[in-house]
């Protein structure tokens, strides 16, 4: 029996959390060591050395939360970018003005740039632009409002960067999640081909014989085989059509391109959505042909089931008016923001003023059955019917407004 979940992780983004990590670290002994080789020249020696005191704690309790999405929370990354921006915005009071002038560099050094690259990491070029911006503010006021070249080239650099490697994140998301669905797709395939084949060996070719063997015998066999012949043809439409299940998404973006079996929620369920397609597919037969989308259906169950049940009110009337001879088709659309779903049959039509008639008569299948279950899914039922060429029924259910 093969197994209902599958998961493939080929991640492009846990690289740089674990590139990120590494280079607090790194970056973090680097300020210490430039502090230390130059302690003699500050003003306030103890404030540079508390800070970088707390620094350094700071980067090693820490370092598991930027070890991947997940763990890097929006409260540690505002903590983490107010203990850079308090360590660029001491430097004045601890350093000499003349390092300062001269392009000396702020407590926190190039430390600071990983700050800012975990807010690339987590939320993508918007979330690198407003931390870059905020540190370049703080870069600013440390050099009393009129910074040194090198000093603007740095910000500068670290702006453009930060926002680059968000954006690439951010592609890198997309096409991981892309890249999930097309393994779902491509996994759903091969387990409807081996269905397929499992079928056709064993319950397809059985209901051709019996279709043969009755047609032969005639009488109620006669009427046996035709029964097994229509479930044959829709037994290989079902197969055929290979409803795939709902999208699989990565929910977890540490772990990249993530697959995840979400099943459908059963018919039975009152919540959650269901694959309208599910539903219908079982009309398919020999006089009743379905066509349908390569994806997911989904609508809200209890929308799905009045659907369907719509489907079938309109089915039934062609079976009841349109004679036995009659073909019917259905054919189901998704635009995003509403479902459309067309019945339509190739019987006499309805001869103009019938249904005025038969809501007289009390007979209200079209009326209740029809407009009145889309009219409560908030849609609507167009009928169309020329004498002589069949009825086409016209199902809207919009999305936003179904329950």
């Amino acid at each position: 029996m093969a197994k209902r979940e599958r998961v493939v992780s080929m991640s492009v983004e846990q690289p740089l959390w674990r590139a990120l990590t590494a280079y607090r670290l790194l970056t973090m002994v680097y300020a210490v060591l430039l502090f230390l080789s130059a302690y003699r020249k500050f003003d306030h020696p103890g404030v540079a050395a508390g800070y970088l005191a707390g620094l350094a704690l700071w980067t090693l309790v820490t370092y598991r939360k930027v070890a991947n999405a997940a763990a890097c929370t929006k409260r540690f990354l505002c903590a983490d970018l107010t203990v850079a921006m308090a360590g660029i915005l001491l430097t004045p009071y601890a350093d000499t003005h003349e390092r300062i002038a001269g392009g000396g560099p702020t407590l926190p050094s190039i430390w600071t740039a990983g700050s800012v690259l975990a807010f690339a990491l987590k939320g993508g070029w918007r979330w690198a632009g407003f931390a870059s911006t905020l540190v370049a503010a703080a870069n600013i006021l440390a050099h009393g409002g009129e910074p040194n070249r090198d000093t603007l080239h740095n910000v500068l650099l670290v702006w453009v960067a930060s926002i680059a490697i968000g954006y690439v994140v951010e592609v890198a998301r997309a096409s991981e999640a892309t890249l999930a669905r097309a393994l779902e797709i491509e996994a759903a395939t091969r387990e409807r081909e081996r269905l397929a084949r499992d079928i056709h060996d064993g319950v397809l070719q059985v209901l051709a014989m019996v279709q043969r063997r009755g047609t032969e015998l005639g009488g109620e066999a006669a009427e046996l085989g035709r029964m097994a012949g229509e479930q044959e043809v829709a037994l290989r439409t079902l197969v055929s059509s290979g409803l795939l299940p709902a999208s699989r998404v990565s929910r977890d973006e540490s772990l990249g391109a993530l697959v995840t079996s979400y099943e459908v929620e059963e018919p039975g369920a009152d919540e959650g959505e269901l694959d309208l397609r599910s539903l219908l597919a079982p009309h398919a037969g020999s006089r009743v042909s379905f066509a349908e989308p390569g994806t997911p259906v989904l609508l809200p169950v209890p929308a799905a089931k009045e659907l369907a049940a719509a489907v079938g009110a309109a089915l039934d009337n062609v079976r009841k008016h349109a004679g036995d001879g009659a073909r019917a088709w259905i054919l189901v659309e998704d635009w995003g923001d509403e479902v459309i779903v067309t019945v339509r049959d190739d019987g006499p039509g309805i001869p103009a003023g019938r249904l005025d008639q038969a809501a007289g008569e009390g007979r209200m299948g079209v009326a209740l059955s029809i407009r009145g279950r889309l009219r409560d899914l908030g849609g609507s039922a167009e009928l169309v019917s020329v004498p002589g060429q069949g009825t086409e029924v016209e199902l809207k259910v919009p999305r936003g407004r179904t329950q």
